[in-house]
């Protein structure tokens, strides 16, 4: 399915009905280009809409799933206004009209103290419920000054919704972790509004939920949702695993739906997936040829194969764990070096965050140790890039590239490897996937690994590298039919047509 064909299925299923999505990132950032003067904004794609201000997109898989969607349907996305010129762009109802260059759909920013922030995002969302759900060792910190701000900072972006929604009819759709009580708030104040909440990382098993202070509150504000979605049924398990144990309700597992306070919440898997026509090459081989040339001198490479990762920097990502692997491969099989470079783009995360602070310097630390150990005069082994990239120079690197490495040690989805596989018309490379990413259930063709097992990783790694074209060509195919055939418009369509489906049932 592509945009017009989600727009079109949805018309007669949105008819008089308002679409309403929430999220705490924004999809479209507006900055005092003065910034960039100073270096700090030098990765920014964007135009001048007035006077020294520019606008950018932010490095995230949510924005790159949801603003294709947005597009297509129109509505109003509800954001945290995070840009420096926000503020200077958005009218007196804190509304600004998006793309910047092609209006299609609404933003209305929500404004933020430094303190609010702090608590709600840095604090409770981060700190406690983003390692609470991602099994990769990291202990939660829950602090009751965080949890509160996370309540207060919920219950305004609930009332802006249903200020938004004013007197019409409407489904709201919620984004993520960030927004786990909203739901209950906006269905107290408005019950007719239809809410759906789709919850992008993974949801850990029932004893592992029970050490959040403040499970029982989470739990009740998912189940104001009429329709709760995850990537995977694993998750949906879970979550319906967890309130059958903490909360008093009733579990319906025939139905996969929870009855809170009379009203059920159905629990579904809706795998996530992207626009593959935004990752489409040149189609001329000479242009093809040009733009992967152009790709390896703005990373200084000559005839080196290219191991290519690229994420955000967070610990979930397992960067550390890829990099003793490519390690553990050129010790391993010394005939690779100087054949083969590691080109890793790691974009700034959460960088006041201390463990973030950490995992930046433990991953310096392993680039510096791997280069010192096995470069020469004319090869380095890693090429290291930490900092934010515009997707299209992204694209020209997963089209260069022979091998994509995805090493998350738990990921909801994962949509770096559908980009990669999208953006491979020729059929050539090799994905290693991780088997603890929602994606690894879809991809099947991939090379599936186990990111805390390194000699196993280097040998995978190995075993990528010898693949023959054939076989890349086979397994690139698979990949390819199912990336093309489950798009974000897929995914949106699903979703959107149970929740209104729901609407429907309760009119």
């Amino acid at each position: 399915m592509n945009a017009a064909q989600l727009e079109s299925t949805l018309a007669d299923s949105l008819r008089g009905t308002r679409l309403i999505v929430v999220a705490n990132r924004e999809p479209y950032i507006h900055i005092h280009r003065r910034r960039a003067a100073r270096g700090l904004w030098n990765w920014v794609r964007g135009r001048t809409e007035t006077e020294g201000i520019a606008w950018t997109r932010p490095a995230s898989g949510l924005v790159t799933a949801l603003d294709p969607v947005m597009r297509a349907c129109g509505g109003t996305w509800i954001a945290h206004g995070s840009g420096n010129a926000d503020r200077e762009t958005a009218d007196a109802r804190d509304h600004v009209r998006v793309p910047p260059d092609r209006p299609s759909y609404t933003l209305r920013r929500v404004w933020l103290s430094a303190e609010e922030e702090q608590g709600y995002y840095y604090g409770c969302s981060n700190n406690a419920l983003w390692p609470l759900c991602h099994i990769a060792y990291a202990r939660p910190e829950f602090d009751d000054k965080d949890w509160q701000q996370y309540v207060k900072v919920n219950r305004r972006f609930a009332d802006a919704v249903i200020e938004e929604v004013g007197d019409d009819r409407a489904v709201v759709f919620v984004q993520d972790y960030h927004f786990a009580l909203l739901p209950r708030f906006v269905k107290e104040a408005r019950p007719d509004v239809t809410v759906c909440q789709f919850w992008h990382i993974p949801w850990p098993n029932r004893e592992v939920f029970r050490v959040c202070p403040w499970g029982e509150d989470l739990l009740h504000g998912l189940l104001g949702n009429d329709l709760l979605g995850f990537h995977v049924q694993y998750h949906c398990n879970n979550f319906l695993d967890t309130v059958d144990r903490a909360l008093e309700s009733r579990v319906d597992y025939e139905n996969f739906a929870a009855w809170r306070g009379g009203r059920p919440t159905y629990v579904r898997p809706f795998p996530i997936s992207i626009d593959p026509s935004l990752w489409r090459g040149p189609k001329k081989p000479a242009d093809q040829a040009a733009e992967t040339k152009t790709a390896r001198q703005a990373l200084g490479l000559k005839d080196e194969r290219i191991i290519f990762g690229v994420d955000r920097l967070d610990y979930t990502k397992g960067i550390p764990d890829r990099l003793k692997a490519f390690g553990r491969l050129l010790e391993r099989h010394p005939e690779w070096r100087g054949r083969v470079t590691m080109v890793q783009v790691g974009a700034p995360s959460r960088e006041n965050l201390q463990r973030y602070q950490l995992l930046m310097a433990e991953v310096e630390l392993c680039v510096s140790q791997i280069n010192a150990k096995y470069r020469t005069d004319g090869w380095l082994p890693i090429v290291y890039r930490p900092q934010h990239h515009q997707p299209e120079a992204v694209a020209q690197m997963y089209r260069a590239a022979d091998i994509c490495v995805v090493s998350s040690l738990h990921d909801g989805m994962n949509l770096v490897a559908k980009e990669f596989i999208a953006s491979r018309q020729d059929e050539h490379g090799v994905l290693v996937l991780s088997e603890f990413t929602g994606a690894a259930r879809e991809l099947e063709q991939a090379v599936h690994v186990n990111p805390f097992a390194v000699d196993s990783f280097a040998d995978a790694l190995h075993g990528a590298l010898m693949m023959s074209p054939d076989d890349q060509r086979r397994r690139m195919r698979a990949l390819r039919e199912r990336v093309a055939t489950h798009t974000v418009f897929d995914w949106a369509n699903a979703l959107l047509s149970a929740a209104c489906h729901r609407m429907e049932l309760v009119r």
